[in-house]
Order: C-alpha cells, then structure tokens, then sequence
C-alpha cells in the first residue's frame, strides 16, 4: 500500500505538471495517459498474474517451485515486452481515430510513443515484483518503487519544465521521466533478487527449450484473462474520457482534473488489494481456504478507513484538493464542474474497493476467467453503453458529469458484488484452478496404499 502510495505521488506531480504546463497539455493528458495505461495494463495484468503462483509455492512450502515460478513469469514478460515494443508503431496512431484537435493528436501520439517503451520496462518490473510480493517480500517493491518514483518526480518537473538544468521537453518530457523512473526501479529489484531466484532459470532451461512453449502456454492461459480483465478496466475509464468528451470541453478539462483526485483514493488500494491476494493465495497453496474470508474482511477494513478519510477532503475540502492542478485562473464553469464532480468522487472509490479486492482474490484462486468474464458483462455490456447513451442525449452539457460518475460508479459496486459472491463459493468448496490436486493413493484389496 505505502508502494502504491509513492506511485500516487508520482503520478500526481505527472498530471499536475501536464495541467499547468499548457492548456492543450491539460486536455491530451487525459486520453492519452488513459489509452497508454489501458495496454500496459493489459500486458502488466498479463505477467501479474505469476504473483499468483509463486504465493501459492511459497504457501506451500516449495523454495524450488516458488523460484521455477518467479522464472517463468519473468520469461514470460520479457517476451510481452519485446511485442509491446514492436507494436509501438500502431499504438501512436490511435489518437487519430478521435475527432479532437489536431494539436492534442499531435500530444497524445508523442506521449504514446513513450507509453510503449515504459511499459515495456513496467512488465518486467511487474513479474520481478511479483517475485517479491508472492514470497511475502513485500518491503523490497516498496523501497525500490519508492526510489525510482523520487527520481520520476525530480524528472518529471525538470523535463516538463525545463528546470534543473534539464532542457523543457513538455508531453514528452513526462513520458521520458517515466522511463527514467520505471528503468531505476528495473536495477533496484535485480541487484535485490537471491541466489536462488537465478537457480530457477538454471532448472528451466535444463529441463529443454521444447518445454518452455508448453509452460509459457499454460501461463498465458491463466494470465490472459487477468490482463484482459485489467485491460478492459482501463479501457473502461479510458472509454469514460472519450465519451465525457462528449459534453463538451468544459466537462473534458474538469473531467480530466477529477480523475487526478480519483487516482487519491483508489491507487493506495490496489495496492492494499495486492496484499490481500498475496496472503489468499498463500492461503489457498497450504489449502487453508477459510482464511480467506478473514483475511478479506481484515482488507475491507483497512480499505474503509481509508476511503472514508479521502471521502471527507472530497465531500467537504474539494477546493483545497483542486488548488495545485491550477484551475485558479480557469474559468468558472470548468472549476464548478469540478467541484461537483469530486462531491461524487467517494462513490466509485467505495464501489472500487470492492471490486478491486474481489478480483485480487479470485486471482489468488486462479479464477482470471470469472473476473474477465463478468467485467465483460458489466463494464461493456451496462455501464460503457448507459453512460453513452446518457452522453448522447446531452451533448455539450457539462453538468451532466455529475450523473455519469454516479453511474458508472453504480456498474463497478454490481461488478464488486459478484466477485464477492464467487469468492464465498470458492472458499466454501476449497477451489484452487492454478495447480492440480495430488491424484489420491490408490489401496490394493489387502489394504496396502500404492501411489498412483
């Protein structure tokens, strides 16, 4: 959570550089930051989901498959970073498929370009941390998150800006700093990784590179649905900014700012969520799957004290959270749509929450493919259609915003629900779909066990 937290603040001073470094940076930082993350996080959601089985190895008790696991999973995300990097071409023409400015595609495609070579280091990242996280290491993603996220604050300023000595590179200056950033914390987790880690490398390539495509298939076959879940997330909010484009520029600028206060209240818990699978899927690997509930019930806990406190400064102080993106000398259409939006923002924090947690849990039980089924269902088959129809028919009416918050905030605690609702199940019947059961001894007549 505190690891999240630092990347909050990063991300805070990216989007707050961007909105006070020009108004055309303001409006193509939305759209642009949000389809960049909606890929990384389909290739990251992808290679996350090794943090999974190495918890499981490590629940129970296996220091040689924990390290075979962690190899895989970083085998696997080198390969979808090599395809990340190749797609780089396409992923810089798809703000040329939106009718905004000309000026803002221009923006959009220079972030973009860096987009792909950051997440490329990011998915690696991901399974390095996912090492960590998954054998209850969790201090070391902290602190090597912590350090590369002090540098991509310093980058991000002086490469924006043009401080430091650093020359003013605007957009692309802040994807530049991130590379910066997520490249520092790429050396951090390789100078942290044990000996042992590397030996798990060893025993996977000694095993034979015709094995690897097998083992890489059956890992892609887990985490494909949970990168595809996370992708449709973001593709999710990166469909919300385009549609809130729709009632005109006032609400896309405002848009823009609450979503920035968004990110307050729900980056600390995904990062609670990921403490939450790591000890579920511990858990699960000792096949102890009545810990479960407790230990969800002890998140939720922490979650709420959490988003109660957020939910006050946004209810009650939403000017003072607005003050730094610079809306000051904005005019007053575009600050008081603000202002009402993030009186709304706790409910979708509150229904993130759940939903969030939920799918970080049935992950740890190897249930990817409930959560990409049901997110399909909810995000794309309700909430995307509703809260466009409902753009359509007000088209140029920024108040409107204020509605489609509480909407879309509606379709995520439904999504939340039924992840809760499976989980119950799960742990009632003892489901584990990441590894196989030990086939049972088989007796002979005099009464002798013989192993299958």
């Amino acid at each position: 959570m505190f690891g999240m937290a630092g990347n909050l603040v990063m991300m805070l001073v990216d989007r707050i550089a961007l909105a006070r470094y020009s108004e055309a940076t303001l409006i193509a930082s939305g759209p642009a930051v949000f389809t960049g993350m909606t890929i990384i996080m389909f290739v990251t959601g992808i290679a996350g989901i090794t943090r999974s089985y190495v918890a499981q190895a490590h629940g129970r008790g296996d220091s040689d498959g924990t390290a075979d696991e962690g190899a895989t999973g970083v085998l696997l995300a080198v390969g979808l970073a090599v395809l990340l990097l190749l797609a780089t071409p396409l992923i810089t023409r798809i703000p040329e498929l939106s009718n905004r400015p000309a000026d803002s595609v221009a923006l959009e495609s220079v972030f973009l370009e860096w987009s792909a070579r950051f997440g490329a280091v990011m998915t690696i990242n991901m399974a390095l941390a996912s090492y960590f996280n998954g054998t209850r290491r969790t201090r070391v993603p902290m602190v090597v998150g912590l350090i590369g996220q002090a540098f991509g604050v310093v980058m991000c300023i002086g490469l924006v800006f043009g401080k430091f000595g650093l020359p003013e590179l605007g957009m692309r200056g802040s994807g530049i700093a991130t590379f910066i950033a997520v490249s520092v914390m790429f050396a951090g987790y390789v100078v942290c990784l044990p000996g042992t880690f590397y030996s798990g490398f060893t025993r996977l390539l000694g095993n034979g590179a015709r094995k690897i495509p097998a083992l890489i298939g059956a890992r892609l076959g887990k985490g494909a649905p949970s990168g595809g879940s996370s992708g449709l997330e973001e593709m999710g909010h990166t469909s919300f900014v385009w549609i809130t484009g729709l009632l005109g520029p006032v609400a896309l600028a405002a848009n823009n700012v609450a979503l920035s206060l968004n990110y307050v209240a729900i980056i600390p818990l995904i990062g609670l969520g990921i403490g939450c699978s790591i000890l579920s899927g511990n858990s699960v690997g000792e096949n102890k799957h009545e810990r479960v509930p407790l230990i969800l019930r002890a998140t939720l806990a922490v979650g709420s004290l959490y988003v109660l406190t957020v939910a006050f400064f946004q209810i009650f102080l939403p000017t003072l959270l607005l003050s730094p993106f610079g809306l000051d000398g904005a005019d007053p259409a575009t600050m008081s749509t603000a202002v009402d939006t993030s009186r709304v923002l706790w409910m979708y924090s509150l229904a993130f929450m759940f939903s969030m947690f939920g799918g970080a849990v049935l992950e740890s039980f190897g249930l990817t493919r409930f959560v990409f089924l049901s997110r399909i269902a909810v995000v794309w088959g309700l909430s995307v259609p509703t809260i466009l129809i409902i753009a359509l028919a007000n088209r140029d009416r920024s108040g409107v915003l204020v509605l489609i918050w509480a909407v879309y905030s509606l379709f995520e605690g439904v999504m939340g629900a039924l992840y809760f609702w499976r989980i119950r199940r799960a742990a009632t019947s003892g489901e584990n779909r990441l590894v196989k059961p030990e086939p049972e001894p088989e007796r002979r007549p005099e009464g002798d066990v013989q192993p299958v």
